[in-house]
């Protein structure tokens, strides 16, 4: 039956980390109303949220040096790692909310205790990542971080990067037990899961080809059915795209001007896979290096311990790569179809701006695998390539403004919200740190698009999230609570792993 038209409260369009978490958070709230989904792909969790697409770091700042920048004056600004990492708490405390009121069960099918590490060669560097040391440590969320320059203390951290190393090479790296891994396709899974049994409609292979705003102020949806091209309109007073890389798309289709100057960035991304069951066990922990001069935030190379498919896996990465599509399942025409009137000047002094990065993008492209292997030897000096294979990550969009700091044209490395004045509709666009902070984000779409309700859902929200408005770092006692309780929930407490 084509061009059946309904009505419904709420529509989340794509079924990623994101529109779960924002349906849960709304089943929670306001029980009552009626939520519907729909996805192009055949299932929830395929596109950015599934767990090969993405590094599964629970993003907390504690290992990732770009959150950590060095002054002109030579002193370390941390206050983007206090932000992520209080926003990654966040997310910590709801999934133990569900976890213990039985609304999900078995935590450790998508959350995994491990070391987070960062590791720097040379003495510039080294001295670097003492000063973030230093600077971090006197902060309470960064408690129980270790720093360490002597090889035989980190022989017993990371055996396996400290192998056939020069005895004289200068190299150095702070480790804190506290880290996390996470599968972000699995939590997505097990979320959508839970929001079947709260009749939340799910409708898989459904594409949102348009979106426009109705004589009513809500919004009228075009949905094809992906099997057998039947069209219908469904109408909505609330819609969030959470389509990942698509959701630029639609978000211009809406006509908001709050859409409008804004355009996108595609990134590609490479990891190489271990493997040799024999190399997987002598790693365990996530280890962050130094992005390479001109290299972009998000080609920061790491070595990450991951589980996944309750499996032990290593994945070294990523490699960046282009490709003009936003999404892995997207199309060649995306990059492209994405340029408006409105956004063409934007898209090209960005285009301007950044010689250096398509440059970058250009040499990672063209490497070879046996080039690709000189960069893991950089970690593991004895790595073979018969125990590596290549698997593509997820298609990341970076978004383009202009910024009153940095100008026409300029590329943002965060996660980004764009709602309509009315609250009627929000987009979420952008990369890293993404998941981890789904909560905060989706806090943030309610806050924007639902103030008038904000002050009676105020709080279920704290009864979720206790330490929602509250700053952890200003309330130590309450965070080392908060810490206690989510690891013992989400059975977080490090077990020492053992090394052959």
């Amino acid at each position: 039956m084509s061009n059946r038209e309904t009505k419904t409260d709420v529509i989340l369009i794509g079924a990623g980390v994101m529109s779960a978490t924002l349906g849960t958070l709304l089943k929670e709230l306001v029980p009552e109303w009626e939520i519907k989904v729909y996805e192009k792909l055949a299932s929830a969790g395929e596109e950015s949220s599934n767990e090969w697409n993405n590094a599964g770091t629970g993003h907390a700042a504690l290992c990732e040096l770009n959150y950590t920048v060095e002054k002109p004056d030579g002193s370390i600004d941390i206050s983007k790692a206090i932000k992520i990492n209080e926003q990654f708490q966040l997310s910590m405390q709801f999934w133990s909310y569900l976890v213990n009121s039985k609304l999900i069960n078995n935590p450790q099918d998508f959350i995994m205790p491990l070391p987070h590490m960062s590791m720097v060669q040379e003495e510039e560097n080294i001295k670097f990542l003492k000063k973030r040391f230093e600077a971090l440590t006197k902060n309470p969320l960064f408690q129980g971080m270790e720093f360490s320059d002597d090889p035989a203390k980190l022989k017993e951290w990371i055996p396996l990067i400290m192998q056939d190393r020069p005895s004289n090479e200068a190299i150095a790296a702070t480790k804190i037990d506290s880290g996390t891994d996470v599968n972000f396709g699995t939590l997505t899974r097990v979320l959508f899961d839970h929001l079947k049994t709260k009749k939340v409609e799910i409708n898989y292979k459904h594409s949102v080809d348009n979106i426009k705003r109705t004589s009513d102020g809500s919004w009228e949806l075009k949905v094809r059915n992906v099997d057998n091209g039947n069209v219908e309109r469904q109408t909505a007073k609330f819609v969030f795209i959470g389509g990942g890389g698509g959701s630029l798309h639609l978000l211009q289709k809406s006509g908001i001007p709050e859409g409008k100057h804004i355009g996108g960035f595609p990134v590609s991304g490479i990891f190489m896979v271990c493997n040799n069951p024999e190399v997987v066990e002598q790693h365990h922990a996530k280890v962050y290096g130094k992005a390479k001069v001109g290299a972009p935030p998000m080609s920061v190379p790491h070595l990450d311990t991951r589980y996944i498919n309750n499996k032990k896996s290593l994945l070294f990465g990523p490699f960046a790569g282009f490709s003009p599509k936003f999404l892995k399942t997207g199309s060649m025409f995306d990059l492209i179809t994405s340029v408006k009137p409105n956004n063409v000047l934007t898209m090209l002094a960005a285009g301007a701006k950044e010689i250096s990065l398509t440059k970058y993008l250009i040499q990672q492209v063209m490497l070879s695998k046996a080039q690709r292997m000189e960069e893991l030897r950089e970690f593991i000096p004895n790595a073979k390539i018969e125990d590596w294979d290549l698997v593509a990550a997820g298609q990341r969009v970076q978004v383009i403004k202009d910024t009153v700091e940095g100008g026409k044209g300029t590329l943002q490395f965060g996660t980004e919200v764009v709602s309509a004045a009315d609250g009627s509709i929000a987009a979420l666009l952008g990369a890293s740190p993404g998941a981890s902070t789904a909560v905060h984000v989706m806090l943030e779409v309610l806050n924007k698009c639902f103030p008038q309700h904000i002050k009676e859902w105020e709080p279920k929200i704290k009864e979720m999230i206790p330490s929602y408005g509250v700053s952890l770092m200003e309330n130590p006692e309450l965070l080392q609570q908060i810490h206690a309780s989510t690891a013992e929930t989400l059975g977080l407490h490090q077990k020492k792993p053992v090394f052959s």
